[in-house]
């Protein structure tokens, strides 16, 4: 708020045009307000009637708590009752874990001893056996090599030979590592060197030489029996050792055979075992837990089934039989406390009936405010108006004011009642739920706003409001209020300017309405929303101090808040804003 104005007080607009009197009463002694305000200091204990029920409702509460009997003591165990289910399957759990872990175990061996078998055959004797075929090959081809260059001659032919030497030795090498801890592979290996021997003794003493030599020339009889007598001691220990690589890929073979069977037969002992582990823990809990439930839970139906005097006798492990006791003490806490809830039911009865009659009482109340208290107030108003015509000339100056506070008073009355009894019907009802368009709801506050916004030329900017649940004469009566408001605290230099606007929060409505009127300080937020609050003498801002006490109810009753903006606005932008929720009604976009 500006920093001397005054501030203002929440009030609701005002809802009918002044009367004649209007001038006479703005001109009334600031000495007399004081005497007026004695009717709305009364007003809140008449309110007091309205408290009532709430203080009735705390009744039933104040009963003393339901007397509970104490629990059962555990029977005597015996048998299986003696035995804790934690040791049950303690116990269980190590002898099957050992017996799984056994079993799977030596089926773990098998498998492992079956895969080494395979490797071994897999990996080491079949590439042997290529292996032997190369070198077979290569010394052969060694042997073809120096024949054509001894008839033909020629560089390409040594090249031949020297590639197939360097094959031989290869594949030999091959061999030996693909051997080396191979069972039963060092006879293969000896054969292999018997092999490698002759060979290189062939080309010691006849294939090296002749490579050495310049040029291809022929052998002589003696020289080509002797050649070939050598080869053929090379070659002839090929055949042992092809059989030793063959009988070695049977042995192989066989120890893979009898490795996987001894795998399967494992595999399946430990799936038997398992198998009969499993069976066993299934008998072992529907004979310590299964059996003890079911039972426990049969007789727990019949007691939900309204014997409550059937008491709970089950025989199983000590914590089934412990939680029978506790369902039994349960039970007869359920029988005593229902005695309990019995009475309190009879108590209730009557104080629904003490409600009732409240709530007549409080309806006559109404009945008799709206009709039997305005009509005397209307009387004294209309008597002292027709005083005041017919002796008026007779009056003095002092006289004529008296009157025209009579009047003003029994107006001020009237509107009071009509405040109280609009602020006590919010809420009586069911909330409503009817889908009201505050677009329409809107316009008709600003029409019965309109001689007040055309006497003060104030503008009123309302944005497009959304569709809400709610009730619609009370959505007016909260629009009307507010505006009326910000019209009626206006600064007396700048013409009211009023802007309604909405945004969507959520799953709620959040609504604005700002003005440039003398705004409120916001040490006063909370305050202004208590019904009589006034932060104004009443000579300078006519009304009841309701108003903004029945938006409040209003919005809270429609399931929102209402609230006063917390920041202080400058002096260059006075003015207040209130902002309230409302909620999304379904399918409303």
């Amino acid at each position: 708020m500006a920093g001397g104005e005054p501030t203002r007080e929440p009030e609701q607009a005002p809802e009918e045009a002044a009367p004649k009197e209007a001038a006479a009463e703005e001109a009334a002694p600031e000495e007399a307000a004081p005497e007026e305000a004695a009717p709305e200091e009364a007003a809140p204990e008449e309110a007091a009637p309205e408290e009532a029920p709430e203080a009735e409702d705390a009744a039933p509460e104040a009963l003393a708590p339901p007397v509970l009997t104490e629990g059962a003591e555990l029977p005597a165990p015996h048998g299986i009752g003696r035995v804790r289910l934690v040791q049950i399957y303690r116990i269980g759990s190590v002898v099957l874990g050992v017996l799984l872990i056994a079993a799977f175990a030596v089926a773990g061996t098998a498998l492992y001893q079956a895969g080494k078998a395979r490797g071994t055959l897999v990996d080491r004797v079949d590439p042997v056996a290529l292996e032997q075929y190369k070198l077979s090959s290569a010394i052969a081809a060694q042997d073809t090599a120096i024949r054509r260059y001894t008839e033909e001659g020629g560089a390409d032919r040594i090249a031949e030979y020297r590639a197939a030497v360097a094959q031989e030795g290869t594949s030999a090498a091959t061999m030996r590592r693909l051997l080396a801890g191979v069972p039963d592979g060092g006879r293969v290996i000896r054969l292999l060197d018997q092999v490698t021997a002759g060979s290189r003794e062939w080309r010691a003493r006849f294939a090296d030489r002749i490579a050495a030599g310049e040029g291809g020339a022929g052998l002589s009889g003696g020289q080509s029996r002797q050649a070939g007598g050598l080869f053929d001691r090379a070659r002839g220990g090929m055949t042992p050792l092809q059989g030793g690589i063959t009988s070695l890929h049977d042995r192989a073979s066989g120890r893979l055979r009898d490795r996987a069977n001894a795998a399967l037969w494992s595999v399946g002992a430990a799936l038997v075992i398992a198998a009969v582990a499993v069976i066993a823990l299934a008998l072992v809990i529907r004979r310590t837990v299964v059996r003890p439930v079911a039972s426990l839970g049969e007789q727990v139906r019949e007691v939900a089934q309204g014997d409550f005097a059937h008491r709970l006798d089950v025989s199983g492990p000590a914590e089934i039989n412990e939680l029978a006791v506790i369902i039994d003490a349960m039970r007869r806490r359920i029988i005593d406390e229902w005695r309990t809830s019995t009475e309190r039911a009879a108590l209730l009865d009557d104080q629904a009936g003490e409600l009732r009659r409240s709530n007549a009482e409080l309806e006559q109340f109404a009945y008799v405010a709206s009709h039997d208290l305005q009509e005397p107030l209307r009387k004294v108003a209309s008597f002292c108006q027709m005083l005041e015509r017919r002796y008026g000339d007779q009056l003095d100056e002092r006289g004529r004011q008296y009157v025209q506070f009579a009047v003003d008073g029994a107006k001020r009355m009237q509107a009071l009642i009509n405040d109280l009894l609009g602020f006590s019907r919010v809420g009586r009802m069911a909330r409503p739920e009817d889908a009201i368009d505050l677009n329409e709801v809107a316009r008709q506050a600003l029409d019965n706003l309109a001689a007040l916004i055309e006497e003060t030329g104030a503008e009123v900017e309302v944005a497009d409001l959304p569709v809400v649940p709610g009730e619609r004469t009370q959505l007016t009566q909260l629009f009307q209020n507010l505006v009326g408001n910000a019209i009626k605290f206006r600064r007396p230099d700048a013409p009211p300017r009023v802007a309604i606007d909405v945004r969507r929060e959520g799953d709620e409505w959040e609504f604005t309405c700002a003005d440039n009127g003398i705004g409120i300080e916001p040490r006063y937020a909370d305050r202004i929303f208590l019904i009589f609050q006034r932060l104004h003498a009443r000579d300078e801002y006519t009304g009841t101090g309701i108003g903004l006490a029945l938006c409040k109810k209003i919005v809270e009753y429609h399931g929102g808040r209402i609230w006063l903006a917390g920041e202080e606005r400058g002096e260059d932008d006075p003015g207040t804003t209130f902002h309230w929720t409302l909620p999304i009604g379904d399918g409303d976009e």
